[in-house]
Protein backbone atom coordinates (compact mmCIF):
# COMPACT_ATOMS: atom_id res chain seq x y z
CA UNK A 1 0.00 0.00 0.00
CA UNK A 2 2.83 2.41 0.81
CA UNK A 3 4.46 1.78 -2.59
CA UNK A 4 1.51 3.12 -4.59
CA UNK A 5 1.95 6.43 -6.37
CA UNK A 6 -0.92 8.34 -8.00
CA UNK A 7 -0.77 8.23 -11.80
CA UNK A 8 -2.82 10.58 -13.91
CA UNK A 9 -3.73 10.58 -17.61
CA UNK A 10 -4.48 13.83 -19.43
CA UNK A 11 -6.25 13.41 -22.76
CA UNK A 12 -4.90 9.88 -23.23
CA UNK A 13 -1.29 10.84 -22.55
CA UNK A 14 0.85 10.29 -19.51
CA UNK A 15 3.09 12.97 -18.02
CA UNK A 16 5.89 12.28 -20.54
CA UNK A 17 3.59 12.83 -23.52
CA UNK A 18 3.42 9.20 -24.67
CA UNK A 19 0.16 7.56 -25.62
CA UNK A 20 -0.74 4.21 -24.14
CA UNK A 21 -0.13 2.66 -27.58
CA UNK A 22 3.41 4.09 -27.60
CA UNK A 23 4.08 2.55 -24.20
CA UNK A 24 2.90 -0.89 -25.35
CA UNK A 25 4.86 -0.65 -28.61
CA UNK A 26 8.03 0.35 -26.77
CA UNK A 27 7.55 -2.46 -24.25
CA UNK A 28 7.15 -5.20 -26.85
CA UNK A 29 9.80 -3.87 -29.25
CA UNK A 30 12.54 -3.26 -26.69
CA UNK A 31 15.07 -6.01 -26.16
CA UNK A 32 14.65 -5.87 -22.41
CA UNK A 33 14.82 -9.63 -21.95
CA UNK A 34 18.21 -9.96 -23.61
CA UNK A 35 20.82 -12.17 -21.99
CA UNK A 36 23.42 -9.46 -22.54
CA UNK A 37 21.59 -6.26 -21.73
CA UNK A 38 22.27 -2.59 -21.17
CA UNK A 39 22.19 -2.98 -17.39
CA UNK A 40 25.71 -4.40 -17.57
CA UNK A 41 24.83 -7.91 -16.47
CA UNK A 42 24.64 -11.48 -17.71
CA UNK A 43 23.23 -14.65 -16.21
CA UNK A 44 25.59 -16.72 -14.09
CA UNK A 45 25.32 -19.94 -12.07
CA UNK A 46 27.90 -20.90 -9.44
CA UNK A 47 27.95 -24.43 -8.05
CA UNK A 48 30.09 -25.80 -5.22
CA UNK A 49 31.27 -29.40 -5.03
CA UNK A 50 33.60 -30.88 -2.40
CA UNK A 51 36.57 -30.42 -4.78
CA UNK A 52 35.82 -27.21 -6.70
CA UNK A 53 33.57 -24.30 -7.63
CA UNK A 54 32.01 -24.37 -11.10
CA UNK A 55 30.87 -21.16 -12.81
CA UNK A 56 28.60 -21.07 -15.88
CA UNK A 57 28.15 -17.62 -17.45
CA UNK A 58 25.90 -16.96 -20.46
CA UNK A 59 27.59 -14.64 -22.96
CA UNK A 60 25.68 -15.08 -26.24
CA UNK A 61 27.13 -13.34 -29.28
CA UNK A 62 30.46 -12.66 -27.58
CA UNK A 63 33.72 -13.85 -29.13
CA UNK A 64 36.23 -15.76 -27.03
CA UNK A 65 38.88 -13.08 -27.59
CA UNK A 66 36.52 -10.41 -26.18
CA UNK A 67 36.27 -12.12 -22.76
CA UNK A 68 38.62 -11.41 -19.86
CA UNK A 69 38.74 -13.46 -16.64
CA UNK A 70 40.70 -12.39 -13.55
CA UNK A 71 41.06 -13.94 -10.10
CA UNK A 72 42.50 -11.48 -7.58
CA UNK A 73 42.10 -11.19 -3.78
CA UNK A 74 39.41 -13.92 -3.75
CA UNK A 75 37.33 -12.13 -6.43
CA UNK A 76 36.57 -13.77 -9.76
CA UNK A 77 35.90 -11.03 -12.33
CA UNK A 78 34.39 -11.80 -15.74
CA UNK A 79 34.37 -9.00 -18.33
CA UNK A 80 33.12 -9.09 -21.93
CA UNK A 81 32.59 -6.71 -24.85
CA UNK A 82 30.22 -6.93 -27.81
CA UNK A 83 29.77 -4.52 -30.75
CA UNK A 84 26.47 -2.94 -31.84
CA UNK A 85 24.61 -2.34 -35.06
CA UNK A 86 21.11 -0.89 -34.99
CA UNK A 87 18.96 0.45 -37.79
CA UNK A 88 15.27 1.18 -38.00
CA UNK A 89 13.23 2.29 -41.03
CA UNK A 90 9.58 3.30 -40.58
CA UNK A 91 8.66 2.83 -44.31
CA UNK A 92 8.74 -0.95 -44.52
CA UNK A 93 9.35 -1.71 -40.84
CA UNK A 94 12.82 -3.16 -41.15
CA UNK A 95 14.59 -3.44 -37.83
CA UNK A 96 17.99 -4.92 -37.09
CA UNK A 97 19.25 -4.98 -33.53
CA UNK A 98 22.31 -6.26 -31.79
CA UNK A 99 22.99 -5.30 -28.23
CA UNK A 100 26.45 -3.98 -27.48
CA UNK A 101 28.75 -2.64 -24.87
CA UNK A 102 30.85 -3.93 -22.04
CA UNK A 103 29.68 -5.97 -19.09
CA UNK A 104 31.51 -7.08 -16.01
CA UNK A 105 30.62 -9.07 -12.91
CA UNK A 106 32.68 -9.95 -9.86
CA UNK A 107 32.06 -12.80 -7.41
CA UNK A 108 33.71 -13.42 -4.04
CA UNK A 109 34.99 -17.02 -4.06
CA UNK A 110 37.58 -17.88 -1.42
CA UNK A 111 39.71 -20.98 -0.81
CA UNK A 112 40.67 -21.34 -4.50
CA UNK A 113 43.88 -22.83 -5.87
CA UNK A 114 44.45 -19.98 -8.32
CA UNK A 115 47.20 -21.82 -10.24
CA UNK A 116 44.76 -24.57 -11.33
CA UNK A 117 41.82 -22.50 -12.61
CA UNK A 118 40.53 -23.66 -16.03
CA UNK A 119 38.09 -21.97 -18.41
CA UNK A 120 36.32 -23.03 -21.63
CA UNK A 121 33.98 -21.06 -23.89
CA UNK A 122 31.51 -23.03 -26.02
CA UNK A 123 28.25 -22.01 -27.73
CA UNK A 124 27.98 -18.72 -25.84
CA UNK A 125 28.53 -20.27 -22.40
CA UNK A 126 31.68 -19.64 -20.38
CA UNK A 127 32.56 -22.51 -18.02
CA UNK A 128 35.13 -21.90 -15.30
CA UNK A 129 36.47 -24.54 -12.90
CA UNK A 130 38.05 -23.20 -9.70
CA UNK A 131 39.66 -26.06 -7.72
CA UNK A 132 39.64 -25.63 -3.95
CA UNK A 133 42.86 -25.45 -1.96
CA UNK A 134 43.78 -28.63 -0.17
CA UNK A 135 42.75 -28.47 3.45
CA UNK A 136 45.52 -29.16 5.89
CA UNK A 137 44.39 -30.87 9.05
CA UNK A 138 47.39 -29.87 11.14
CA UNK A 139 47.42 -26.09 11.55
CA UNK A 140 49.78 -26.07 14.51
CA UNK A 141 53.49 -25.34 14.28
CA UNK A 142 55.93 -26.52 16.89
CA UNK A 143 58.30 -23.77 18.02
CA UNK A 144 61.79 -24.71 19.15
CA UNK A 145 63.23 -23.04 22.22
CA UNK A 146 66.77 -21.69 21.89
Amino acid sequence: MFGLVPFKFNNGENSRGLTINDMFNDFFNDDMLSEFNSSGSFKTDIKETPEEYIVHAELPGVKKEDIKIDYNNNYLTISATRNNESEEKKDHYIRRERSYGSVSRAFYISNVNKDSIKAKFDNGVLNIELPKKEVTTNNSTQILIE
